[in-house]
């Protein structure tokens, strides 16, 4: 593999503008008259989470220290904006409310449920990570080039997931609590650290020199952990407790895609 381009990925580049592009188109339209408009900072984050993927799929991926590079902007910083810009609001406002009242039944199916939990989330990460260097996976996105943006579009699914199970403002199914959220996302911290003092210590199975070795540690230790504080801030920032008054029940939320708001 020559390079970010290679394995097709090129053709991934594409995807980018294109997705952000609809994305604005959407959002657009819901300035139009008898619509309740949408925030401006929903489509600055997905605008960032757009760009840092792009950015992510121009790097060089010839050696240990660009993949590493390219794991934390497409499995870590990429998702974190494009979550924070709730696509899936938008998503439902835009299509017709019969249409959003079949998804939102979609997304409390128990299938859905389990494969939006944070546990679920941490280990399509985790476990990928762990899986892609401690066996001879890597080596074998060096000399098959159509596994890399396989390994990619993993890395890009699994941290959208995460990150939308974490902190995520779109609707979906039943979610555990704040505590709950914030130990997985403990446990996501731990992971990633350990991993990266197994890869400095060159106990990895990576065809790279020492020093590389040494530098892609450093890179998925700090870079990682600014990723893992960013969602933890953005998990306190949208999380909205259910009110309470006199201990009653809280009232049933209406789910209707036309009440959720930006």
């Amino acid at each position: 593999m020559t390079g970010a381009h290679g394995g097709g990925v090129g053709l991934l580049l594409l995807v980018p503008p294109v997705v952000f592009w609809g994305y604005l188109a959407a959002a657009l339209r819901q300035r139009d008259p008898g619509r309740p408009g949408w925030s401006h900072w929903r489509t600055a984050s997905f605008g960032a989470g757009t760009a840092l993927l792009a950015v992510a799929l121009l790097l060089p991926a010839h050696d240990l220290v660009g993949h590493m590079w390219q794991h934390l902007l497409v499995g870590m910083l990429a998702p974190l904006g494009l979550v924070l810009g709730a696509p899936g609001t938008l998503a439902l406002r835009s299509v017709p409310p019969r249409t959003g009242r079949a998804v939102l039944r979609l997304l409390r199916r128990p299938a859905v449920t389990v494969a939006s939990h944070p546990v679920t989330g941490l280990l399509l990460t985790a476990g990928g990570l762990y899986l892609l260097h401690l066996t001879p996976l890597y080596r074998a996105t060096l000399t098959h080039p159509g596994l890399h943006p396989v390994l990619l579009l993993h890395f890009l699914v699994s941290g959208y997931v995460f990150t939308w199970s974490v902190a995520g403002p779109d609707p979906g199914p039943h979610r555990p609590g704040v505590p709950v959220r914030l130990v997985v996302l403990g446990l996501s911290v731990a992971a990633h650290a350990t991993l990266a003092q197994l890869m400095y210590a060159g106990l990895v199975d990576a065809a790279a020199p020492a020093a590389q070795l040494r530098t892609a540690a450093t890179v998925m230790y700090y870079v990682g952990d600014l990723a893992e504080i960013l969602l933890a801030l953005a998990l306190l920032v949208t999380w909205r407790p259910a009110p309470r008054r006199n201990g009653a029940v809280p009232a049933r939320r209406d789910r209707r895609p036309h009440a959720v708001r930006a």
